[in-house]
Order: C-alpha cells, then structure tokens, then sequence
C-alpha cells in the first residue's frame, strides 16, 4: 500500500466509506445465514428485523424506555465522575490516603457491577435505583484510577513553578494538577460513557429494572426473534453514539492538549 493510499484511508470520507462496506457485508452475511438457516429459527433475516424495527419506532413504549435507560446511565455518568474525580485527587494528593486506599482498590478493581447486582435487587428491587447504583459501581473506581493516574503524571516543573509564585494548594491543584490530569479524566469518560449503557441493559436483562434491558429479556422470553435483534441494533446505536459523543466533547475540551492539537494537523 502506497504512502498516498494510506493517507487517504485516513481521511473521515474514506473511514466513511470503509465504515459503510464493511457494514453491508456484514449485514449481507447476516440475511444469507438466515436465509439458509444456518442458525435455525435463532436468526431473524434482516429484513424482517428491519421491518420490526420501523413498528418499534412508532410505539410510545419504546421511546419511553430509551428516555430511561439513556436517562440513568447519563445520571449515573455524571454522579460517577464528581465521585471519582474528587476521589482520586484526594487519593492520588495525599501519600497517606493512597497507602489506606491502596488494598481496597485493588480489591474491588477486578469486581464487575453485574456481581453486586444480586445484592442491589435485594435493596431495591427491581427499579432504577438498582440500575443507577450498579452504574456507580461500574465507573466510579475507574474515573477514580484514572483521575489518580493524572495527579501522579502532574509535572512537577510546573508545580514548583506555580508554589514559586504564591500559589497555595488549592490553586496549584486547579490550575496545574486538574489541568494536566483533564486527559485522563477524559479517557476514563469515554470508556465510561458506552460501559454506563450496557451496565444500565444488564441491570434490566437480568434484574428486570425498567429501560430496553428489561424490554429484550421480555421479547427473548416470548420468543420473538426479530424483536430482539431489533432491540440489539437500537442498542448498537445508541453505544456508538454515546462512544462518538464522548470523543467528540472529549475533543472540544482537551483541544489546548498536544495530543489534540497533533491529530488536527
């Protein structure tokens, strides 16, 4: 491949139109296997999902169920990351909370939410509130170790330079820690973003707390497959709207930052 060709397919017309092939032979695939049945009655062609779909769109339930599951996992995004930003500035500024905070960290990083989600039914049942607290659990402690990371990574020219002036601590750490943390806050969003969707379909798959999750356990049970496929393509696009949403304010916000300003040229 030529230097040229290279270029190109880097273009976003090109990625486009890449993104776009790829997506027909995908679906090409899809309704030839369903056609031959590959998989059985399992697999709806596409175009009766499709068709399924156009009558979803219609229906007030639907929408109602998009509003909450975008709803939670939006709210519980935002109390994740005032959570986890302030912990891991605490954490990643004071060597003696890091060293108290250290083995619980690493305890509960491995942990998943859907592990607790028992525990959460239990309290409260097959609501939001479940949803929403299995959302906390899923991206407070990874803003937190991002956030904590970027403390650590802060220069320390800089500070020293700014304790020089007369800053005091507080205004070192919102001038020149946070600033230079705000990276990897941003990355610990943007894979937070997409995992606070699926934490919120999962809670209703499994739990039966309201949104699609609950909505897909239901069409699965009454065994109607075009409805689930319908539903996993609605969930598809809402998890790369919300992962290209991300980036896109990611973008906007960290455009001072090298990085940034190195992918615009």
């Amino acid at each position: 491949m030529t230097l040229l060709s290279l270029k190109a397919s880097k273009s976003p017309t090109a990625k486009l139109l890449l993104g776009l092939i790829g997506s027909i032979i995908l679906l090409a695939g899809w309704h030839l296997s369903a056609v031959l049945g590959i998989y059985g009655n399992g697999l709806p062609t596409v175009t009766a999902t499709f068709a399924q779909l156009g009558q979803l769109l219609t229906t007030s339930s639907f929408w109602q169920d998009v509003g909450m599951t975008i709803g939670i996992a939006l709210l519980g995004l935002a109390i994740s990351l005032v959570i986890g930003v302030t912990l891991g500035v605490l954490i990643g500024s004071f060597e003696p909370v890091r060293a108290a905070t250290f083995a619980i960290t690493e305890f509960l990083k491995p942990i998943p939410p859907i592990v607790v989600l028992p525990l959460a039914v239990m309290i409260w049942g097959p609501t939001s509130t479940t949803a929403l607290f299995l959302v906390l659990v899923g991206c407070v402690l990874a803003i937190s170790i991002q956030t904590i990371a970027g403390v650590l990574d802060a220069d320390p020219v800089a500070q020293a330079t700014a304790r020089s002036y007369g800053l005091g601590r507080l205004e070192t750490l919102f001038n020149v820690t946070l600033p230079g943390a705000l990276p990897f806050i941003g990355t610990a969003v943007r894979v937070s973003a997409p995992a606070s969707l699926i934490v919120v379909v999962v809670a209703g798959l499994i739990g039966g707390a309201p949104g699609l999750g609950r909505s897909l356990y239901q069409a699965q049970a009454s065994g109607d497959y075009p409805l689930v496929y319908a539903l996993v393509v609605v969930l598809g696009v809402l998890g790369l709207s919300s992962q290209w949403l991300s980036e896109f304010v990611e973008s906007k916000v960290l455009a001072w930052h090298p990085s940034f300003r190195k992918e615009t040229h």
